[in-house]
């Protein structure tokens, strides 16, 4: 069992930058794969990026690429997601996802345990 707490999100100014933070419980973190979500207002949830469990791969939405970067620290069971660049259709609701297993997916139905997630809100 993974218990995931997602805190860093807020308001910020177009162009600016936030830090996400996922802190997981469990003494396997490792074995886990890592994914943020995004669900703004009326869409549907998408994926964002994913970090395998020793943290050598990563992998990005083309929406954030290059803006936004995961990883994680495995000796303090969390992971982040640096966000620079905001833009205000970054406006959502950011969730972390954990998958039982260490290589990673963009896939939701991959992930076994999910954080209630943290607001974050680009204003032009």
């Amino acid at each position: 069992q993974v218990q995931l707490v997602e805190s860093g999100g807020g308001l910020v100014q177009a162009g600016g930058s936030l830090r996400l933070s996922c802190a997981a419980s469990g003494r396997t973190f490792r074995n886990y794969a890592l994914g943020w979500f995004r669900q703004a207002p009326g869409k549907e949830r998408e994926f964002v990026a994913a970090i395998s469990g020793s943290g050598r791969s990563t992998y990005y939405a083309d929406s954030v690429a290059g803006r936004f970067t995961i990883s994680r620290d495995n000796a303090k069971i969390t992971a982040y997601l640096q966000m620079n660049s905001l833009k205000p259709e970054d406006t959502a609701v950011y969730y972390c996802a954990a998958a039982d297993g260490s290589s990673y997916s963009t896939k939701e139905y991959s992930y076994d345990y999910w954080g209630q997630g943290t607001q974050v809100t680009v204003s032009s």
